[in-house]
């Protein structure tokens, strides 16, 4: 089996894919940059305990995280629990993406698992989208990463409203019920210029790409926040909430495959 970990700024993702590939459970935990190595292995023994797996059955491992300082905690703690040192997204690691030279080792390492997915499993060219704590748009045309938007995330902009404005009040996104587009109250108000307002400037980010590419796009979006968002979106956008993990496993096997003898 092949553990893979997705490090974000929010929450980190744990999944667990059997030897034919299929995830057999994607968990998320909170990210708290305060762990030690021994509460991040804690934890993930929670997870795998929760899940009905065992961590002895685990061949191998890949890490991709965007938050340096629990790098190489979680590099320690998954050595600790499989006994073997996990693949770290990062330079050195063979993606088969052709990225821009400018942005070739500033791209999160994130970013670069889901664009592997996508490449994989949708038609080019596409438009990647991901949703959580901050919002990046990514153009993809065949196997080459033209570039990417990034522009604070849902979550983050309205705490920065409210924090900011002494009238605005603390407001939650957590009910699914649907939001009308005009709010009578402020804290309606508020929830609708959130909502649509992302959904608008997501669409708009989305048709300039599509413009830069010459062609329709697909569009796939992933991130935690992407339920909230997609449903006040006018055009199709497929959501694909394992996409960073199978980018991960597909990271480990390119990199992990034997090359065939001529």
């Amino acid at each position: 089996m092949i553990l893979a970990i997705d490090v974000g700024n929010s929450t980190t993702t744990v999944g667990l894919f059997d030897r034919e590939g299929k995830l057999l459970f994607r968990a998320t935990l909170e990210t708290t940059r305060s762990k030690t190595q021994d509460q991040c292995a804690i934890d993930l023994l929670g997870v795998f305990r929760l899940y009905g797996a065992d961590i002895r059955g685990v061949d191998g491992s890949i890490l991709s995280s965007v938050v340096p300082p629990l790098t190489a905690i979680f590099t320690e703690a998954m050595t600790r629990l499989t006994g073997k040192v996990p693949m770290v997204v990062g330079p050195g690691i063979k993606t088969g993406l052709n990225i821009k030279a400018e942005i070739h080792n500033q791209l999160g390492s994130d970013i670069v698992a889901s664009s592997v997915a996508a490449i994989a499993a949708y038609p080019s060219p596409i438009v990647m989208v991901d949703l959580g704590t901050a919002t990046s748009a990514s153009l993809i045309i065949g196997s080459v990463y033209e570039g990417c938007v990034i522009m604070p995330g849902l979550t983050l902009a309205l705490e920065a409203m409210w924090s900011r404005a002494d009238a605005l009040p603390p407001i939650s996104l957590e009910s699914t019920a649907p939001v009308e587009l005009l709010g009578r109250t402020t804290e309606e108000s508020m929830r609708s210029g959130a909502l649509y307002g992302h959904a608008a400037m997501l669409e708009g980010i989305i048709d300039r790409m599509e413009g830069a590419a010459g062609s329709s796009v697909t569009v796939v979006a992933t991130g935690g926040e992407a339920p909230r968002i997609l449903r006040y979106c006018k055009r199709t956008v497929h959501y694909d909430a394992d996409l960073a993990m199978r980018g991960l496993y597909l990271l480990y096997q390119k990199n992990t495959r034997k090359p065939r003898r001529s």
